[in-house]
């Protein structure tokens, strides 16, 4: 009986033991995994001008990506930022005339102009280019496509921006960034440059 008694504790004993680091190898697991996805969103976001311009984004991708964005560092937790979601043809028609850099907004199903408020802020634009990264790698992970480009600092094209949307006069465009699902094969650039890392000291 004694002998059967320490075979059952024994076998209690390995049961918990083995338990415990099946959970512990799912969490490190989960951790690499969590980590994986998060580098591979950052590594594999990419630049897209061309577009499925008759395949709309879902509502619940556009709320995801605004909450990406308003994830973003704020100096001061003043989050300046205001987002226009324009998915309106005639504007984003009138913006691609206009804007040099924007062309490819015949092509989207919509896009997202994000704007300062000067007064809040008189660092708004380095917090909304916080967002607009957030937005740019959110649009990675949803397998959408995405682009930066610019109306803030040129006057003409923040005019044209302003113009077009009918901002008020504190709120200041900073970028306009199609959105949509890319339109055949994207290619990621390989940044990384060992030359550009110093430490310490230059």
């Amino acid at each position: 009986m004694k002998n059967r008694s320490k075979i059952c504790q024994l076998a209690c004993v390995l049961i918990a033991t083995i338990s415990v680091l099946s959970c512990t190898q799912n969490k490190g697991s989960e951790e690499v995994s969590r980590k994986d996805a998060a580098l591979s969103v950052i590594y594999n976001r990419k630049s897209v001008r061309d577009f499925i311009k008759e395949r709309p984004v879902s509502k619940e991708d556009i709320d995801a990506i605004l909450k990406a964005a308003m994830s973003a560092p704020s100096g001061k937790d003043t989050r300046p930022w205001e987002f226009l979601v324009i998915d309106d043809r005639e504007t984003l028609d009138k913006m691609a005339a206009a804007l040099p850099t924007a062309k490819m907004l015949v092509n989207v199903p919509m896009a997202i102009v994000v704007c300062g408020d000067s007064v809040r802020s008189s660092y708004w634009y380095l917090d909304c280019s916080a967002a607009t990264e957030n937005i740019l790698l959110a649009a990675e992970a949803l397998d959408l496509g995405a682009v930066w480009t610019a109306a803030y600092p040129y006057a003409d094209r923040m005019e044209i921006v302003i113009n077009a949307t009918e901002l008020p006069a504190n709120i200041l465009p900073l970028v306009v960034i199609p959105i949509g699902y890319p339109k055949g094969q994207q290619t990621v650039k390989d940044k990384y440059d060992e030359k550009k890392i110093h430490y310490n000291k230059w």
